[in-house]
């Protein structure tokens, strides 16, 4: 199996994540029990703390060796741009977290709650998409390099670690919508539907770090913070740790022991 294969099978797996964990809103009656959402939502975090690190950072800490004592440079820029970059996505969209009860972005009247949630879900997608893409770019622009910093194989890791986590994190998402919008159909195909966005900004991530190789190290950290951004803003607030903290967390380490397994074997 050649790379642009694998490249393209990680990516339809990341594409069907979302519509599958929306799914299960067909198998709930009512909403996730809170203690379930707790431990799904922490799981997410943990997935995406470690992606971070293992997958994003570590390599694009290695690829900027050139720098010497500097290599942390596009490291930290990077991933202080993509907070930043979520951080104007947050104040300049209008969109509403059910998990925290927080309307955010410009105030508009004519916007139904419904698609208010339905873009706050699709925010939250576009860094993991952008993630994978930029592993898979990164990974396909060294594919002739004999010590790669990051290998078709644990771009595939990052996709499947990003996928698990998509999956009870779309049925977290996918129920509250079902309360807004009174319709669980109606729900399931917005819940899919944000999903879209993660393929879609995959593939502009593999165009872009596969092309502009100087900006390989930026890329990544650039992921890297938008994800991050993302942990600390909706899915530790939304989990209600506080609340039942053992399990809690417990889900982020399984998620970040899950994700590391996953770099590291296939990495």
């Amino acid at each position: 199996m050649n790379d642009y294969t694998i490249t393209i099978i990680g990516i339809v797996v990341l594409a069907l994540s979302t519509p599958l964990g929306a799914a299960m809103i067909f198998f709930f009656k009512n909403r996730i029990p809170p203690k379930l959402d707790t431990i799904f939502l922490g799981f997410a975090a943990g997935v995406m703390i470690a992606a971070s690190i293992w997958s994003l950072l570590n390599p694009a800490i290695e690829q900027s060796s050139a720098w010497g004592q500097w290599s942390f440079v596009p490291a930290a820029g990077g991933f202080i741009l993509g907070g930043l970059f979520l951080l104007l996505m947050d104040r300049v969209i209008p969109h509403f977290h059910s998990a925290t009860n927080e309307e955010e972005g410009i105030s508009t009247k004519n916007l139904k709650r419904s698609w208010k949630l339905f873009l706050a879900m699709t925010i939250h997608n576009i860094p993991e998409g952008l993630s994978v893409g930029f592993a898979f770019g990164v990974a396909l622009a060294m594919k002739d390099n004999p010590n790669p910093s990051v290998t078709v194989l644990g771009a595939l890791a990052l996709s499947i670690g990003i996928s698990i986590q998509n999956f009870p994190e779309g049925a977290s998402v996918s129920l509250p919508m079902a309360d807004v919008v009174k319709s669980r159909k109606k729900a399931f195909l917005m819940g899919a539907l944000s999903g879209i966005v993660e393929p879609i900004f995959a593939i502009i991530g593999v165009l872009l770090a596969s092309s502009i190789t100087a900006l390989m190290p930026w890329l990544l950290s650039f992921a890297a913070g938008a994800m991050m951004f993302v942990v600390a803003e909706e899915l530790i607030p939304g989990a209600h740790i506080e609340k039942y903290e053992h399990l809690g967390t417990f889900g982020v380490m399984a998620g970040f022991v899950i994700m590391m397994i996953l770099d590291v074997a296939l990495g």
